[in-house]
């Protein structure tokens, strides 16, 4: 069993719809050729049944007004008709019977009377549909039987089933050809972005996808592919280069603590152990925060996490309390957000420690419903730099940057995860006179999606 879906499955898409929808068209036709002489079989028998019920009738009619001719009508090609007494004898007959040999005797005569219509074996025919009718002659009761025998409606439905049994087959080739030729049209466009799918994958780059000229699904498939690739190739070069920014970013400090460990071990008696301690602490500090924020970046939108209603001024708050300042941070405002409390958490302290790095003596936290604005009174951003500072490892005063103890990837990590909420992280200009940053965010869980 297991082999024989293995056989099948190695089939191709085509080969096997083709195979099926002919199956079905044979299995169609063939119950429609059963269907089709049964109804040409009965309807026949039933124009037996009524013309020998109105010739029985008419007999019937002709007995009870006793004006029985010497030779009983007959209309229908083979057809007989007796007028039979109570023992079985011929009172009167057809002229294509015997007046002797009655059409039936009297064991099937009884059955007869009994069941009505029947198909019976008569003295004249192997097979004919009898109809025999009660009357009365000269007081004496009598039975009118006539029969039609069933040789030609036999011959048509023989020769309809004969016909039938080369039509069918025939018409179920005809039609698998014309599915295999109909399907294989329809497929033609996914083969070609199966092959365009093989080329991308083999020399890589986003490529481009066939894309049929029809406004169909495999039309909207195609776009959506070619959607998926640009993504993937915009997604590769992205890890590429932020591969690339990490190692950049970890040589340097990693050079800085070889080049201290060197010259300890070179020079021992120059170096002390609280010196070598002093000179390497804030560089393994620096390393440790950046390969924190690299982390924290790769498992930004990689997994659901749990959102809900959060209050934006209790999570201010917490950030604002928690952040060493020298200068005053002003909390004002309330509102709500939908989202997970810690990642939010994590974007408004980038904020407010990027604010507080750079301000000059005042930083203002505003929260309104679905935001929080975070404004210094520093040196701000350029306008034609306010997009670049969010990528990553990028640094308008290096050398401030460094000694405030930043990685470079505060405001990336804020956008990512803004943007992962289904919100943003924008800059403007502040009201204080330095940089005003923007955090926008979905209020329901509708929004979110």
């Amino acid at each position: 069993m297991a082999g024989s879906g293995r056989r099948w499955g190695g089939l191709s898409l085509r080969l096997r719809l083709t195979l099926v929808t002919a199956g079905l068209v044979a299995v169609g036709l063939a119950l429609g050729a059963v269907a089709l002489t049964w109804v040409v079989s009965t309807s026949r028998i039933s124009a037996l049944d009524e013309a020998a019920g109105e010739r029985a009738a008419t007999v019937s009619r002709l007995v009870a007004d006793d004006r029985l001719p010497r030779s009983l009508p007959v209309t229908e090609p083979g057809e007989m008709t007796q007028v039979l007494d109570a023992d079985g004898r011929v009172v009167a007959s057809s002229a294509n019977a015997s007046r002797t040999l009655p059409i039936l005797d009297g064991p099937d005569l009884a059955a007869l009377r009994a069941a009505g219509p029947a198909t019976s074996r008569t003295a004249y025919d192997e097979r004919a549909r009898v109809v025999a009718a009660p009357a009365s002659w000269r007081g004496e009761p009598v039975t009118v039987v006539v029969a039609l025998p069933l040789r030609d409606v036999e011959g048509v439905v023989r020769a309809l089933r004969v016909s039938l049994i080369g039509v069918v087959p025939t018409l179920t080739l005809l039609l698998a050809g014309v599915i295999w030729f109909a399907v294989g049209r329809a497929l033609r466009p996914v083969e070609e972005l199966r092959r365009a799918a093989a080329r991308v994958a083999v020399e890589g780059g986003p490529g481009a996808l066939p894309v049929p000229s029809a406004d169909d699904e495999l039309g909207a498939l195609a776009r959506t592919l070619n959607e998926m690739l640009d993504r993937l190739d915009r997604a590769a070069a992205r890890q590429r280069g932020f591969v690339e920014d990490a190692a950049h970013e970890l040589r340097s400090p990693l050079s800085s603590l070889r080049a201290s460990v060197e010259v300890a071990v070179a020079h021992p008696e120059a170096v002390s152990a609280a010196d070598l301690s002093a000179e390497l602490q804030p560089e393994v500090l620096r390393m440790q925060a950046l390969v924190d924020d690299l982390l924290l970046l790769a498992r930004v939108g990689a997994a659901p996490s749990a959102r809900r209603p959060v209050d934006l001024a209790a999570v201010a708050a917490e950030v604002v309390a928690a952040v060493p300042s020298e200068v005053p941070v002003d909390l004002r405002g309330h509102g709500m957000a939908f989202g997970d409390a810690a990642a939010l958490g994590r974007v408004v302290r980038n904020l407010v420690e990027n604010a507080v790095r750079h301000a000059s003596g005042a930083v203002r936290v505003t929260v309104t419903e679905g935001g929080v604005v975070v404004e210094d009174d520093g040196p701000g951003v350029p306008e034609g730099e306010r997009e670049r500072v969010f990528e990553r490892f990028v640094r308008l005063d290096e050398a401030r940057e460094r000694g405030a103890g930043g990685t470079g990837l505060g405001l990336s990590i804020a956008r990512e995860i803004a943007r992962d909420h289904g919100g943003d992280v924008t800059l403007g200009e502040s009201e204080l006179g330095g940089l005003g940053a923007r955090l926008s965010l979905p209020v329901d869980g509708d929004a979110a999606v």
